[in-house]
């Protein structure tokens, strides 16, 4: 039974979705006006852990991440460059998703722009507006009053008078003081500061707020409620906040029934900083030579409600445990011992009740890692006695193949990625940037070109595949 912590009761909860066998999530995903950094990779792959460990618990899971295109950071930035904003924003998307494949980071079913969805974000606007939530500010800006929703709050378990009592009326940025409360922008009346970006609505020239962004693209892709929300704890407040007091004001329904935050990420003992020093995107790791599976295994072996301190030791050290985990899973395919030993069926059996107990308590992956290497122990010295058989052997890699379906660690593929040509990655990438953007006569154009040239994509639950083709006719 999983059994997962509620930010919103600050409870363990058993985890029951709204569809039998059937689970929506929606994680924040990155701001695209810079490389990613590896504390929002923490993010990503603790969400990444979720999703694949409910696959492999028989869920159905629908994974929605957005990307913020638009937004006060993505305007300054793309202005700074002398680009315009789409040009800008399609640059670091097409980064972020080349990241994420590099760590083995399952994509999302469903990658929403913002700037995709802002007709529904008028509609929202007008409706809390018509509800009496929502007012016009003197300089054309649309606010949420957030004295109007009596449980403003409650995630973050604040008291809002004590906030209020520090605050100074409304705020019109994305971001702002985090001790203090105030009604925020729902709406941006255009100024000359965002220059070209803006739109013509029924509400004004303008464009959205940050906060109104994920409320739609949440609820437009997984429904007005939905089973778990994803993100950092710097996001508690005020943002996921907002996101609820506007959803639920819309709709009179409780927006989200799980949400689940990840800690802060140090860089050797301290906050990640461009001034210290320590401020570290994916590429930067890569550069110093550290392997994508360690970053990957660093990040997912520390509980994602613990502080984790991020250091080179750790990955180094991570570097030699994916090493150990690769050659067992090698041994494993190679021996051929003939011996049948009980005792396999025994330590089998007994690694997975205690993988599954760790991981559905709360996703307790220290333990369920320590299940997985008291396996390694005990098969070891078994093939290296030659006290079991290849039967044996098979269903040992059959079960670490099932762990790692969960971890992303491992990964034996029946095709190589040295075996595909260079053009049909790029063409693979560029597919899946379409997809993404959910713009599917390009996939499809791009998949017919992928399989004149003989091989064949097979999207499977781990992302899609190459697989070589005899003949070039379309299925």
């Amino acid at each position: 039974m999983l059994k997962l912590f509620n930010t919103l009761t600050r409870e363990i909860e058993e985890f029951k979705p709204i569809k039998d066998k059937e689970v929506g999530i929606y994680s924040c995903g990155p701001t695209i006006y810079n490389f990613a950094h590896i504390g929002n990779f923490r993010a990503y792959i603790v969400s990444d852990l979720l999703k694949r460990y409910l696959k492999y618990k028989g869920y159905k899971v629908k994974h929605i991440m957005n990307l913020t295109d638009v937004d006060d950071k993505t305007i300054r930035d793309s202005q700074k460059e002398h680009l315009p904003l789409k040009e800008f924003t399609d640059k670091y998307a097409k980064a972020f998703f080349e990241d994420i494949k590099t760590l083995n980071i399952e994509p999302a079913d469903v990658f929403p722009r913002a700037t995709d969805y802002i007709q529904e974000m008028v509609q929202l606007i007008k409706k809390l507006i018509e509800k009496g939530f929502a007012y016009k500010g003197e300089d054309g800006s649309i606010y949420y009053d957030i004295s109007k929703f009596k449980d403003y709050g409650k995630l973050a378990h604040i008291n809002l008078e004590e906030l209020q009592s520090g605050a100074s009326g409304r705020v019109k940025k994305d971001e702002y003081a985090k001790e203090q409360a105030h009604d925020f922008a729902l709406w941006k009346a255009w100024d000359k500061e965002d220059g070209d970006v803006f739109w013509e609505t029924d509400i004004g020239k303008g464009r959205p707020g940050w906060h109104i962004e994920c409320s739609v693209m949440s609820t437009k892709n997984l429904g007005e409620i939905f089973d778990i929300h994803t993100g950092g704890v710097d996001l508690i407040f005020p943002h996921h906040q907002n996101e609820i007091a506007q959803s639920e004001a819309a709709t009179g329904k409780r927006f989200v029934n799980y949400w689940m935050h990840n800690e802060w990420l140090l860089v050797e003992g301290k906050k990640m900083s461009k001034s210290l020093g320590n401020f570290l995107t994916l590429r930067d790791l890569l550069a110093k030579g550290c392997s994508p599976k360690a970053i990957r295994y660093t990040l997912l072996s520390t509980h994602y409600r613990q502080q984790q301190n991020f250091t080179f030791d750790e990955v180094k050290a991570a570097e030699s445990t994916v090493g150990k985990l690769t050659n067992f899973m090698d041994c494993l395919k190679a021996f051929n011992g003939t011996e049948d030993n009980k005792k396999v069926e025994e330590l089998i059996f007994e690694a997975k009740r205690k993988f599954e107990e760790s991981m559905d308590d709360d996703l307790d992956i220290s333990k369920a890692l320590a299940a997985i290497f008291e396996l390694l122990k005990d098969i070891n010295i078994l093939m290296a006695a030659s006290r079991m058989s290849r039967k044996d052997a098979e269903e040992s890699y059959l079960l670490m193949s099932g762990f790692d379906k969960v971890l992303g660690v491992i990964s034996h593929k029946a095709v190589e990625e040295n075996e595909i040509p260079e053009k049909v990655k790029v063409l693979m990438e560029e597919r899946e940037f379409a997809r993404a953007r959910k713009n599917w006569g390009l996939a499809d154009t791009i998949r017919n070109d992928i399989l004149k040239m003989g091989w064949q994509i097979v999207d499977t639950a781990e992302g899609p595949r190459a697989k070589k083709q005899t003949s070039s006719k379309i299925e």
